[in-house]
């Protein structure tokens, strides 16, 4: 605890040690920003997926469809008993059948909006809605197929479980890219506490010949490394924040729609900048008190 009090008052005599400039500093100030920038879009990219996969969790859970493939002279006898029985199911809160330009819609990204559905047979298509009590999957597909032989059920429960899941590797990843990011930090940072100690050696010999002790040089360098982290950190989750803002609107059918950050979560990445100088601060005292026992 004096240790922390005494790095944030600072000593004057102390920093002199360590020079102020030179290709340490610039070192560790480049590769705190560069790791701090790379933080924020990590840090994006994990909260973006945890949205994506409450969203996609949340949209088709409460969805279903029911195809319809019959004969063309049985196809409306067949489509009118499939809203019969979707009207007198419990668990449904409502239903509609979609129409040919819905339809063609849907297969616009794949075949273009000038595309002719005469020239395609295809199946008619319920958007069902779900009360939160879920109708019986299998009942409803036992009488589906008894009064409306061809239409085939789907709660979506197959793409929901993949989609949430492939979110939630995405969201890992993420993470694991934070601690990766977070571990070369402090790698980067303790290389430069090192070759800036072993720089100033005769310096640190001098000074214990007229009794400093090595509380006193670790920190100096601890306290000239932790601002410098600081002050890079702080740079990089600037630009980052700036070209996230930047980033253009999403599409609501985009597979990614919502990257970014919204509401409150703009506040995550002013974490970036602190959580780079407490790393700094250990990498720097762990690396000092070692490399202090091999200077003579």
């Amino acid at each position: 605890m004096k240790f922390l009090l005494a790095l944030f008052k600072g000593d004057g005599t102390a920093e002199r040690v360590v020079p102020p400039t030179g290709f340490t500093a610039a070192m560790t100030v480049a590769s705190s920003a560069a790791m701090a920038f790379l933080a924020v879009f990590a840090l994006t990219l994990t909260l973006a997926a945890g949205r994506l996969a409450n969203r996609w969790e949340a949209e088709l859970d409460q969805t279903a469809t029911i195809r319809l493939s019959a004969p063309a002279d049985q196809i409306e006898a067949s489509a009118d008993a499939v809203e019969v029985i979707l009207s007198q199911t419990p668990g449904i809160q409502s239903f509609r059948r979609l129409d040919e330009s819905e339809q063609q819609e849907l297969l616009a990204p794949w075949f273009g909006k000038n595309l002719s559905l005469d020239t395609l047979r295809l199946p008619v298509l319920f958007d069902v809605t779900l009360d939160k009590d879920r109708p019986d999957g299998e009942g409803l597909q036992n009488r589906l197929g008894a009064e409306a032989p061809g239409a085939i059920y789907d709660d979506h429960g197959k793409w929901r479980e993949a989609l949430v899941a492939s979110a939630g590797r995405l969201k890992s990843l993420a993470l694991m890219s934070l601690a990766l990011i977070a571990a070369v930090t402090a790698t980067m940072i303790a290389l430069a506490a090192s070759a800036a100690i072993a720089a100033n050696g005769q310096v640190i010999d001098v000074l214990r010949l007229v009794g400093a002790r090595d509380t006193f040089i670790t920190r100096a360098f601890v306290r000239r490394f932790t601002t410098r982290a600081l002050i890079g950190a702080a740079i990089g989750t600037v630009i980052a924040m700036v070209l996230v803002a930047a980033l253009p609107a999403p599409d609501e059918v985009a597979f990614m729609s919502g990257l970014g950050l919204s509401g409150f979560e703009w506040l995550w990445p002013f974490v970036v900048p602190p959580l780079a100088a407490l790393l700094a601060f250990f990498a720097t005292r762990l690396a000092a008190a070692r490399r202090l026992k091999k200077v003579s």
